[in-house]
């Protein structure tokens, strides 16, 4: 259950290391680059806790039950990439709001910039629908196949 539990904490941790690192790539702040070290050395820190366990501790590796943690794992994934995905719905739909990026056109219908939406979202968007859907495919049929 321990090793379970910290490769599960593993896994979380590395993909808030990997969001800290897009976040820092796009907006340049400091504060995401700390947050980003500072899940590297957690990353770290868990990875040789689960390594110790492994090596003087065997059975606690043997007594994992893989397709459990793999449902589990799947289940958080899909839900970040969910919250990925909804966030830049929200941040897409606040910019088409602002006076900045839409005009009036001569039939007085709003017309959105193509400003509205940046690179860096569309990139992110369709990079995280696979996981999404093979994440969340795995999740929910797994939850069929327990009901069923």
């Amino acid at each position: 259950m321990v090793i379970a539990a910290l490769l599960s904490l593993l896994s979380i941790s590395a993909a808030a290391h990997i969001f800290f690192l897009i976040a820092y790539v796009r907006t340049r702040d400091e504060s995401y680059l700390r947050k980003f070290l500072n899940t590297a050395v957690i990353n770290v820190i868990i990875a040789c806790a689960c390594i110790f366990i492994g090596i003087f501790r065997p059975a606690l590796v043997r007594a994992i039950d893989g397709p459990t943690l793999m449902w589990l794992m799947s289940g958080i994934i899909m839900m970040l990439m969910a919250l990925l995905q909804i966030s830049i719905f929200m941040k897409v739909r606040a910019r088409a709001s602002l006076p900045e990026y839409y005009h009036y056109n001569y039939f007085g219908k709003k017309v959105l910039n193509p400003s509205v939406l940046k690179a860096v979202d569309v990139v992110l968007f369709f990079l995280s629908l696979p996981f999404l859907i093979v994440a969340g495919a795995y999740f929910v049929a797994r939850i069929v196949r327990q009901l069923l």
